[in-house]
């Protein structure tokens, strides 16, 4: 539990960081894969240049995002090796082409899972004088994106005969594993990435390059973490929140993202008011499931609007209006993208900012 000495100067709501948790989970993110070179986190959860620095400072080079900001974020970092974990579409194919003209220092790369796409992009680089490395993105059960694993080698080939664009790898990414169970979740997480070892061998069959594999998420980290010809991409490692305490208990990260609420009303005897609405934590979950008052687990939440977060506090609670609350979000990636900057502690102690660069959709760029 973070404990925050001069709590009574910031006003609420807020979203607050425990600089030193975050450091430590770093640092097990790193013991866990065992070699940085294998590890390429996703930013979509800090979206924060701070906390990239902190990344790179780590010995990690290689990272992985979800928008054409939160890559540009990377660049200005510095950031060797950046995937946009995308597939380029529109105007962001263009935009894509403006991220390797402004920051040239950084190798940044794309999915592709379709030929159309692949051949708009391939024609798009090509027209400005470049070759992009593309990762094939593998539907491996999430049916969300990707491509099916039997259509994967004809799109491999496609790709390598374009000019513009040069396949590189896979992405397999297996977000619909989530069983509590870490051993089911093993057995299943083992089921799903049985065909990329066969694509892996076809395509260096064909003639290719060994391709590069980037797998998983965070509940099936520690899985592939064990491949060694695997990069692995968890991303909610470096703030945790209270989904993942729950869903991976085998996993020793520690909540170090916390929101800061205050009561405001006692509508009647048994309830309080927080200002903690829609627009304050992210509310996609069921309302029991947006945020947990590790001091405070009996009360039980139960009606929520854009402002306002209405907690079941039950008879004699003894709160007052004014009093604060400490609490870890459900999801914190979304969450993230709710402010335009956290407050950083230390030592007890609200002593900086950090700006949440990259939750706007576009930078610069």
């Amino acid at each position: 539990m973070i404990s925050i000495e001069n709590i009574g100067n910031l006003d609420s709501p807020a979203l607050v960081i425990d600089k030193a948790q975050v450091g430590q989970n770093i640092a097990n993110a790193v013991r866990i894969v065992g070699d940085t070179g294998r590890l390429r986190p996703h930013v979509k959860t800090n979206k924060s240049p701070d906390a990239t620095k902190l990344l790179l400072a780590a010995g990690i080079t290689k990272f992985k995002c979800a928008t054409i900001a939160e890559a540009e974020m990377l660049g200005q970092c510095g950031a060797p090796d950046v995937l946009l974990a995308y597939q380029s579409v529109g105007p962001k194919v263009e935009r894509f082409v403006s991220l390797l003209k402004n920051y040239p220092n950084t190798c940044f790369s794309c999915l592709v899972d379709g030929m159309a796409a692949a051949k708009y992009m391939a024609a798009v680089f090509h027209d400005n004088g470049t070759i992009v490395p593309v990762f094939v993105d593998v539907n491996i059960g999430q049916n969300r994106t990707g491509i099916a694993p039997a259509k994967v080698l004809e799109l491999y080939k496609l790709c390598a005969a374009l000019d513009g664009i040069k396949p590189v790898g896979l992405q397999a990414y297996d977000g619909h594993i989530r069983d509590v169970n870490y051993g089911k979740r093993t057995a299943e997480c083992e089921e799903a990435y049985k065909p990329i070892s066969q694509l892996k061998n076809e395509i260096i069959a064909a003639g290719f390059d060994a391709p590069i594999i980037i797998a998983g998420g965070s509940p099936t980290f520690p899985i592939h973490a064990q491949r060694p010809d695997v990069e692995c991409s968890p991303g909610t490692f470096i703030y945790w929140d209270n989904g993942y305490s729950d869903l991976c208990p085998e996993q020793p990260f520690q909540p170090a993202a916390w929101l800061v609420t205050r009561v405001i009303s006692k509508p009647d005897d048994t309830k309080i008011c927080l200002d903690l609405g829609h627009k304050s934590v992210a509310a996609e979950n069921d309302i029991t499931k947006r945020i947990f008052f590790p001091d405070h687990p009996t009360l039980i939440p139960i009606g929520q609007s854009e402002e306002h977060l209405v907690m079941e506090a039950g008879a004699n609670h003894g709160f007052q209006v004014g009093d604060t609350l400490i609490g870890i979000p459900y999801h914190i990636c979304p969450t993230v993208a709710l402010y335009e900057k956290v407050y950083v502690v230390e030592n007890n102690q609200v002593c900086g900012e950090w700006p949440i660069t990259a939750r706007t959709r576009s930078i610069l760029l």
